[in-house]
């Protein structure tokens, strides 16, 4: 069986959660994943796949700032950081690659982990990164890793008809991105509703705290039945019924797959794996973009757009905002069948 290392990057779980289903795909078609990422993204992974073989990365340790004011500010003073962490995954890669006999890397947004030796490939869904007024300078810089690859992967549609936008679509195509469709590790289930809201956090800290204090205090008012998903892997999983309220520190596949079927609405920040989740599922729901993070403002702006999703920011967040859901017509189905054989000829 050839080896594959699948490396995503350790930004809250998105990027964790999207390769589940290549993960998958690798083991239905005679490949052997290898593991490697850092923090809750590992965690996450080990929880789902305890039988394959894991590494832990150099972390990248990326902070956001409180103010989303300052969000640019707090990521261009992390650049030294993140450098070092990159050219220290280069040197833990070239490592793992001699010890273990890798036959090709899948990474996630991990810039270092890349090697001449074997097959690379990147995913991303952000082909234009989005920062403002120095977008075009950290957009030639991303293009320029993302041209190492023999391939790199964007997780969307090509035609119009797409979920990415000017994010994962440019004037002047990168001459190695493929197009291979939305990645989702959900399905579609015809299950009785039960909760009437889900909420779901992810991210980094400190604004995954600070949404999750907003909502629970907002919730105070709302008096129909809520499951609420902190987004926090920890050792064992925690569950809380407090009044019309349960909360879960964290769950797996499995459990969310289910959770998302039986609730009706869901609120959630508006970050590219979620999205990818929705449209799988036909699911109606309300964004709030994490403060200064212009790729999700971007994405809650697209779709309150297009007539799909409502949104607003956090600080003005109330509970009462909930009925605006109604008001628009929610996901529909994006998906095309990944074709992984094809995909994997690479290797």
């Amino acid at each position: 069986m050839k080896k594959i290392l699948v490396a995503p990057l350790n930004w809250g779980l998105g990027h964790a959660t999207r390769c589940i289903p290549i993960i998958k795909g690798l083991i239905e078609n005679g490949f052997e994943p290898i593991i490697a990422s850092d923090g809750v993204a590992l965690e996450l992974l080990k929880k789902e796949f305890p039988a394959l073989v894991y590494f832990e990365l150099p972390s990248y340790n990326i902070q956001y700032a409180e103010n989303g004011k300052n969000f640019k500010w707090k990521m261009i003073a992390q650049i030294p950081k993140i450098i070092s962490a990159v050219r220290n995954e280069e040197k833990k890669i070239d490592s793992i690659l001699e010890k273990h006999q890798i036959d090709g890397i899948i990474s996630d947004n991990r810039l270092g982990v890349f090697s001449k030796k074997v097959p690379c490939v990147f995913i991303t869904h952000q082909l234009n990164v989005l920062t403002g007024s120095s977008s075009y300078f950290t957009t030639k810089l991303h293009k320029k890793y993302i041209l190492k690859f023999q391939q790199c992967w964007v997780p969307d549609l090509e035609g119009h008809n797409n979920l990415t936008g000017k994010l994962g679509h440019q004037s002047d195509q990168i001459k190695n991105v493929k197009y291979i469709g939305p990645l989702s590790r959900l399905r579609k289930k015809p299950l009785p509703i039960v909760y009437d809201l889900m909420v779901l956090l992810s991210g980094p800290e400190p604004q995954r705290s600070i949404l999750e204090k907003k909502i629970i205090s907002e919730l105070e008012n709302y008096d129909k039945k809520v499951v609420f998903i902190k987004g926090i892997v920890e050792k064992n999983q925690i569950k809380v019924e407090k009044n019309n309220i349960t909360f879960y520190n964290y769950m797996n596949s499995e459990e969310l797959e289910n959770t998302f079927n039986i609730s009706n609405l869901i609120l959630c920040r508006s970050g590219y794996t979620t999205i990818m989740d929705l449209a799988k599922l036909h699911k109606k729901a309300f964004f709030i973009p994490t403060p200064g993070q212009y790729e999700q403002e971007y994405l809650a702006e697209k779709f309150e757009k297009e007539g799909i999703i409502p949104t607003c920011k956090q600080e003005d967040f109330k509970i009462e905002y909930i009925n605006r859901i109604e008001k628009y017509k929610g996901f529909t189905n994006y998906g095309k069948k990944i074709t992984w054989k094809e995909l994997f000829n690479l290797f």
